[in-house]
């Protein structure tokens, strides 16, 4: 079952419109961090540094007991009737539905493929024979910014998945950019593994879960409704991380399914919609805000490395200074007693024959002579022991120079290739970033109002 590829024809022809400001801007973030060749991922790997590509579009869960209207709000949503819908548990897994170039559906690995950010999901077993991917050519609303993910009807008593579904939605959740929770007014809100999940959820994604009281119109008059709706409430305010002042649960129904009946109930489902385009916008904030740190990032641990590389190479230039005086003194000791030796002991016209008269008289007069002065204070008992600690010494010496520590140091490719990269990361992906930020911003603000 895993990794087939089923197509289906589409409801919708393939849209020809061009691509949106925003959806321009997510790509071209994502392609400056991982472009293949300067991309900003394989630049800071190189530097030690681990950086994650922002994603091109963001990620909803949408969490709920069996028929709470999950899978019927994305068919609304993105205008196609693409998730099965029914009073039965039609979703027993997790589909995401996302926009694409033509309608398909993928199950189990081609949907990892596609989804490498949640390759991790196949490590709770059993959850890849689970995984579908809905592709459709729908451009509604911001859906070819968003990836919205369905969850499995949840239920209480003797149903039981063939997964861990609890485990599985709190590790979507972490990595979701919002998460719905869908409470129906009949009789299934209150399911104890819905509201367990909502609490585990909530300890560290709060800001980024939104409460809703789906299929607001069949829950009869307006007095039923504010009774479901107190009923939820102090359900969750018995949980005390959900026992939160502002709490807000705003009442929804898709419209096409009321079958033309009237209802007076307050519709507030466009108000999720704007929810989405605002957690798109902050999106798109975060992630240009976050290209530049990560830029001033790269740019500062290049700094850094030439730094040490410097310090490396004066380090260096004084080590091998230290290398040459050593080896200098260690040979110039057994030197001069060698010419001591030989000054003493050859005939001195034989001396005379081979450096001059001058030099062979410089040679007595100014250090054998000395020499000998020196030799006559040390006893003749300890003469020797002198002769071999000079010589150790020298030996030491020539040691000491041989095996000079010295510290690693860049090649002139290297430091060329940092000080490019340097250059890149400073002067074209910030410019870049400038420029996508104001035509992101060019969208909402007057074009006088930039400075």
């Amino acid at each position: 079952m895993s990794g087939k590829v089923r197509q289906r024809t589409s409801a919708n022809p393939t849209d020809s419109a061009t691509v949106t400001i925003n959806e321009r801007i997510l790509r071209e973030c994502h392609t400056l961090y991982t472009n293949p060749e300067q991309g900003l991922v394989q630049i800071a790997r190189k530097l030690g540094l681990s950086l994650l590509a922002p994603r091109k579009k963001i990620s909803v869960l949408l969490i709920g007991n069996h028929s709470a209207g999950k899978s019927s709000f994305i068919n609304w949503y993105i205008e196609e009737h693409v998730q099965r819908t029914g009073v039965a548990i039609e979703t027993q897994g997790f589909t995401f539905v996302t926009s694409g170039r033509k309608r398909e559906s993928l199950t189990g690995n081609a949907t990892l493929h596609l989804y490498p950010h949640f390759k991790e999901l196949a490590d709770i077993e059993g959850v890849t024979e689970y995984l579908t991917t809905e592709v459709t050519t729908s451009k509604q609303k911001k859906f070819s910014l968003v990836t919205f993910v369905d969850t499995p009807g949840l239920v209480d008593g003797d149903m039981k998945y063939p997964f861990d579904v609890d485990r599985a939605i709190t590790w979507l959740g972490n990595r979701s950019d919002l998460i719905f929770i869908f409470f129906d007014p009949i009789g299934q809100a209150l399911c104890k593994r819905t509201l367990n999940l909502v609490e585990t959820l909530n300890e560290q994604h709060s800001d980024r879960m939104r409460f809703y009281l789906s299929k607001a119109d069949e829950a009869g008059h307006e007095s039923d409704r504010q009774r479901v709706m107190m009923q939820i409430v102090q359900e969750l305010c018995k949980r005390p991380g959900l026992n939160k002042t502002c709490f807000d649960m705003p009442t929804i129904y898709v419209p096409n399914l009321t079958s033309g009946k009237t209802t007076r109930c307050a519709n507030q489902i466009e108000d999720v919609c704007k929810e989405i385009e605002k957690t798109i916008n902050q999106t798109i904030q975060n992630t240009l805000n976050t290209l530049e740190k990560d830029c001033e990032n790269i740019a500062g641990l290049i700094d850094n490395k030439l730094d040490v590389d410097s310090s490396a190479q004066s380090f260096n230039f004084r080590a091998r200074g230290k290398g040459c005086l050593f080896t200098l003194l260690g040979c110039l000791l057994p030197a001069l007693l060698c010419v001591a030796l030989m000054a003493s002991t050859l005939p001195e016209e034989m001396l005379q024959s081979s450096i001059g008269n001058d030099t062979t008289k410089m040679i007595k007069e100014f250090y054998v002579k000395p020499l000998e002065k020196v030799q006559k204070l040390i006893p003749k008992d300890y003469q020797l022991y002198v002769l071999a600690a000079a010589l150790l010494f020298s030996f030491i010496l020539l040691i000491l120079a041989r095996f000079a520590r010295l510290k690693p140091t860049l090649s002139r490719k290297e430091k060329k290739q940092l000080r490019e990269q340097r250059e890149y990361v400073q002067n074209v992906v910030k410019k870049t970033k400038e420029k996508l930020y104001a035509d992101y911003l060019q969208q909402s603000v007057a074009a006088q109002d930039f400075y």
